[in-house]
């Protein structure tokens, strides 16, 4: 039997293989408490409780329902909540927006209730028909009436039949969890590069493991979930992962998603030179080249310095590319979007720091990081990992020195620039973040990576060894390696070389002395 076939029968023994095992374990279309008519979300949750009482209370210990997360080192308050970012910055201000991908109901300002169970939104994981959204600009709401959205746009929005998609829940798919992971920062493959609507159903070649004809995994498939809790995390990811295989069932305390715990630390069987990479260098770097392959661009910059332009006509500017992507905003500023993208190469520990609304930012020391991604090649922890590095120019205020935010979210977020200016959008944004703002406004440049770790690409497919053995290595100005191809020194070679050829020079000269002295002592005799 071939590898990836008794592989794939393994996954099925185990209940890992979603192409194989979607369904769900009940007929949820018998059921008296989903026959509906549903009013609204909520009521859908009440009914589901009935049966599945401990999941709302599960769902609301877990950083879906939180959006918060205490570092267990740093003791930084981070989540969504919390952190900024240089794409759409924070969601302060604008939660009835942001909260549209929240697994609740109804968070459109910072008086949510987060002990109300009735308020966690099963329908948004557990939906199979495709037909459940949430509208935006409601705090996460779905439509039970048909509604014109935009206002004054002619577009009408259906209504969501509540009974139809509770009477189809299943498992959760990499559809479900895309329609918020793959839409991060505000569009389609916007924040993360290695997540985008390419993985609803993707080819081999853009991710080996979700090929939809091939092994199919859904997200949970690596992102083994208990309790609702969904392992790997952002902000205390696994960098190095050194124990091996993983035993379903007995290593909770370890992290399912890492490459380690399927293939373990010796995974090149016909190439075993390769597995001494792996003491240095990330699984992601060698077998995920690219990112951003699945033909959706991902932004690699953000300049909000540019926003409040005007066309002829006085109304705000937006300009799309040949491909009919926006490239500018008039209430965001330019982007910069790029496809087919090699990444950017790091030291990375697992340990991250971040930038937060109220600390302290130094304009003249340059580009101010938003995270802080620990590392070097000595420290025993760090591994060598691909990265996204996203650009931007935002907004910040030059008397506190701290990072501020816009107002931006939401259709009609275009009014404030009817009176054009920054102080009054940011005053505007500012507003309930508990932060001071001195009413003048500057721009700073920002920089923010992203661990890449979707998109694995076939074996085929990985690196070459060229690719870093070479003077145009991806590695070039990492510091801390030394690699044949790559790590040349002119001065070396310049001696090294004449002393080479010295060399060769006197092993011929003495070879040659040896063959004339044996002739010529045969010759005696």
């Amino acid at each position: 039997m071939k590898r990836p076939v008794l592989f794939a029968v393994l996954l099925c023994a185990l209940g890992l293989f979603p192409g194989l095992s979607r369904a769900s374990t009940a007929d949820h279309t018998t059921y008296k408490e989903l026959e509906g008519p549903f009013q609204s979300g909520p009521e859908v949750t009440q009914a589901c409780l009935k049966c599945h009482g401990k999941a709302a209370k599960q769902v609301m210990k877990t950083k879906h329902w939180t959006w918060e997360f205490l570092h267990p080192d740093s003791n930084q308050k981070l989540g969504k909540k919390h952190v900024i970012n240089n794409f759409c910055i924070s969601i302060e201000s604008n939660q009835a927006f942001c909260t549209t991908c929240h697994a609740g109901y109804g968070w459109t300002d910072g008086n949510f209730d987060f002990n109300d169970e009735s308020k966690v939104d099963c329908l948004v994981c557990h939906d199979t028909t495709g037909k459940y959204r949430k509208q935006p600009g409601t705090g996460g709401l779905p439509p039970t009436k048909a509604i014109e959205s935009p206002p004054g746009s002619g577009k009408i929005v259906k209504p969501v039949d509540l009974a139809a998609v509770a009477q189809e829940v299943g498992k959760t798919s990499r559809a479900t969890c895309g329609a918020c992971h793959f839409f991060g920062g505000g569009g389609d493959g916007v924040k993360h590069g290695d997540m985008d609507s390419s993985l609803a159903a993707p080819e081999a070649d853009i991710d080996i493991h979700m090929d939809a004809t091939g092994l199919d995994f859904a997200c949970a498939t690596c992102h083994k979930t208990e309790d609702h809790q969904v392992p790997g995390s952002r902000y205390v990811p696994t960098a190095r992962d050194d124990k091996g295989s993983l035993m379903r069932g007995r290593d909770e305390a370890r992290n399912p998603a890492t490459c380690q715990s399927c293939h373990g630390n010796a995974p090149h069987k016909k190439e075993a030179r390769l597995n001494s990479h792996a003491a240095k260098i990330a699984c992601q770097t060698c077998h995920i080249p690219k990112f951003a392959r699945g033909g959706v661009p991902t932004k690699m910059a953000w300049d909000w310095s540019t926003a409040g332009k005007k066309d002829k006509d006085g109304k705000p500017l937006t300009i799309k590319d040949k491909k009919g992507h926006v490239v500018y905003d008039a209430r965001k500023g330019d982007f910069t979007l790029a496809e087919n993208v090699v990444p950017e190469y790091a030291w990375f520990n697992g340990e991250v720091t971040y930038t937060l609304l109220g600390d302290k930012v130094d304009k003249t020391a340059g580009v101010t990081p938003i995270n802080r991604l620990g590392g070097s090649p000595d420290d025993g922890k760090s591994l060598i990992w691909p990265m996204k590095v996203m650009r931007g120019v935002q907004p910040y205020d030059p008397v506190n020195h701290t990072l501020v935010k816009p107002h931006t979210a939401g259709d009609d977020s275009t009014a404030y620039w009817k009176n054009f200016g920054w102080e009054k959008a940011i005053e505007a944004g500012m507003a309930g973040t508990g932060q001071p703002f001195s009413g003048q406004v500057d721009f700073i440049k920002t920089e923010m990576s992203w661990p890449i770790t979707h998109m694995v690409a076939a074996k085929d497919k990985a690196l070459a060894c060229v690719d870093c053995h070479a003077a145009q290595s991806r590695l070039a100005g990492l510091p801390g390696i030394y690699m044949p191809g790559h790590s040349a020194n002119r001065l070396l070679d310049r001696i090294a070389w004449p002393i080479a050829l010295l060399a060769l020079l006197g092993v011929l000269g003495h070879g040659a002395g040896r063959i004339y002295a044996a002739r010529k002592n045969g010759a005696r005799k």
